[in-house]
């Protein structure tokens, strides 16, 4: 896969110019002393919507994409409560974050579609080795602290 693929995938697309705007129009209003608080956290959260959508796209099994884009939702979601919190705090104003609120919401449903597409085209699901899966043996535990083999325990359960 290459750029030019990446970039005629819509959603990866949107996802970029999200986070470029978040970049351009609300890290720029963020007094100093934000530095290392919100700054770092809506640097983080909104470059991390369209990397996890490259990095699902660049995945061989539809899974792995679809579990990528989840991923990149919940970043999503983590950028959206930072702006909430970016505008309650009065560092940006209403319209600014109107607008960008109106996008996430959009973004939200692009991304939404695109798992819908993912699921029910199931790329990969026929090749070689698509079938295989890690699975943990089931485990008995003993959860209840009576029935321990020295007949107590170290972290009791209330009652």
């Amino acid at each position: 896969m290459s750029i030019k693929s990446l970039e005629s995938l819509e959603t990866w697309c949107k996802s970029k110019g999200f986070s470029l705007r978040v970049y351009r129009e609300i890290l720029l209003c963020l007094p100093p002393e934000e530095k290392w608080n919100l700054n770092q956290q809506l640097r983080r959260s909104s470059l991390s919507i369209p990397a996890n959508i490259a990095e699902g796209y660049g995945r061989f099994y539809y899974q792995d994409n679809v579990r990528f884009c989840y991923i990149a939702r919940g970043s999503l979601e983590e950028t959206l409560s930072h702006l909430v919190i970016a505008h309650e705090m009065k560092f940006i104003s209403k319209s600014l974050f109107d607008s960008l609120e109106q996008d996430g919401e959009k973004l939200t449903q692009l991304i939404n579609g695109y798992v819908g597409y993912l699921k029910r085209s199931k790329q990969g699901q026929n090749e070689p080795g698509a079938s295989y899966a890690t699975r943990e043996d089931v485990a008995l535990y003993n959860l209840d602290p009576l029935e321990s083999p020295k007949g107590d325990s170290q972290f009791p359960i209330p009652e």
